[in-house]
């Protein structure tokens, strides 16, 4: 079994019964920064209002995934009413941490030692894998972070969009700014995950953000980026069309481009293709998930192998580019060509 390297911090929050909240065990070392953000996301705050048992997003090139659990007179935690288990690691993989955070959890309620936390942690760390009596055994290699398949559902979102799904395919094909509103954290989350799946030939999840608050140090995060997928609770993020090209509002079941991105994600002969395609494959029965997901992935190859068909010109690193004249050579219709030119741009591709 393989070391789980990519695990950075295990830290407690605990909540007592006097509502104070403290950090009270982090191993090795949390950062104020990512302090700040975990405690906005924990909601351990919150009165008579049990937190969501699960949840995860991004500080800055780090993934947090947050694991709450109500503490019991049975527990051995006497004094505190609730905690919140943290991990910090390098990728994005929220099944593999559920497991691990529940795991870990499970065995600071029953012994209420950190010290057994941080063997647990250790052995995950070093051997990719740790075991309990009671609590649970967690195994690394079990989960593949390149396997959507098992947590996505491409068929309800086609379904859920119909053939306004191809307005989400094309602005992830084209690395648009895309952000997602539910108004439950998690339908949210649940939802955020499904976009990486439309789009396997790229790693998507580099420039995800499953959940993200209307606050400074967050959008100023988001502002550094050209393109994005992020999640937001906050309804009032329909307006701030200085972060979107594309809104997805999922409870409502409405996808709005943005004034300044409708030229780029006009919709050409190809994509009603592709959107009538997407339908059928939701509507087919007989295809599971992992299907259809390869179905769409051989659909963008296809797109892929016709545009580097286009690309004839020399450019200065010695690979084969496309060219404005190229293009302008093919006489194609002008929503043709500019959306060759923002796939090729998009791919690194476009010679400028």
């Amino acid at each position: 079994m393989a070391p789980l390297t990519d695990l950075l911090s295990c830290s407690i929050i605990e909540k007592d019964s006097n509502g104070d909240i403290l950090w009270t065990w982090s191993y090795p070392i949390v950062s104020e920064s990512q302090k700040a953000v975990v405690g906005r996301k924990c909601n351990l705050e919150v009165e008579h209002n049990s937190p969501q048992v699960f949840v995860f997003s991004r500080h800055k090139y780090d993934w947090f995934y947050i694991h709450c659990s109500e503490v019991f007179d049975s527990d051995k935690l006497p004094k505190v009413k609730q905690f919140a288990l943290v991990l910090f690691a390098k990728d994005f993989n929220p099944r593999k941490y559920e497991v691990l955070s529940r795991v870990l959890s499970k065995m600071y309620c029953k012994t209420g030692k950190p010290t057994e936390i941080l063997q647990l942690y250790l052995s995950v760390f070093t051997k990719g894998s740790c075991s309990t009596q009671e609590n649970g055994t967690f195994v690394s290699d079990n989960f593949n972070s390149h396997c959507f398949t098992n947590n996505t559902n491409v068929r309800e979102m086609i379904k859920t969009f119909e053939l306004e799904t191809i307005l989400i395919y094309t602005a992830l094909l084209l690395k648009k700014r895309i952000v997602v509103y539910h108004h439950s954290l998690e339908q949210l989350l649940k939802w955020i995950g499904i976009f990486p799946a439309l789009m396997k030939h790229r790693k998507v999840t580099d420039n995800l953000f499953p959940w993200i608050d209307l606050i400074d140090d967050e959008l100023a995060e988001l502002k550094g980026l050209s393109h994005y997928i992020a999640g937001c609770r906050n309804s009032s993020i329909s307006s701030r069309t200085d972060l979107f090209d594309l809104l997805v509002n999922i409870p409502a079941r409405e996808i709005t481009v943005a004034s300044h991105a409708k030229e780029s994600l006009t919709m050409t002969k190809t994509h009603k293709e592709i959107a009538l395609f997407m339908i059928q494959l939701s509507e087919n029965q007989s295809y599971i998930e992992s299907q259809i997901i390869s179905e769409i992935n051989d659909k963008t190859q296809d797109l892929l192998n016709q545009l580097k068909s286009l690309a004839v010109v020399q450019g200065p690193d010695g690979r084969k580019m496309v060219s404005t004249q190229t293009l302008k050579e093919k006489n194609l219709p002008s929503a043709v060509e500019n959306f060759l030119i923002n796939l090729a741009v998009a791919e690194n591709l476009f010679l400028l």
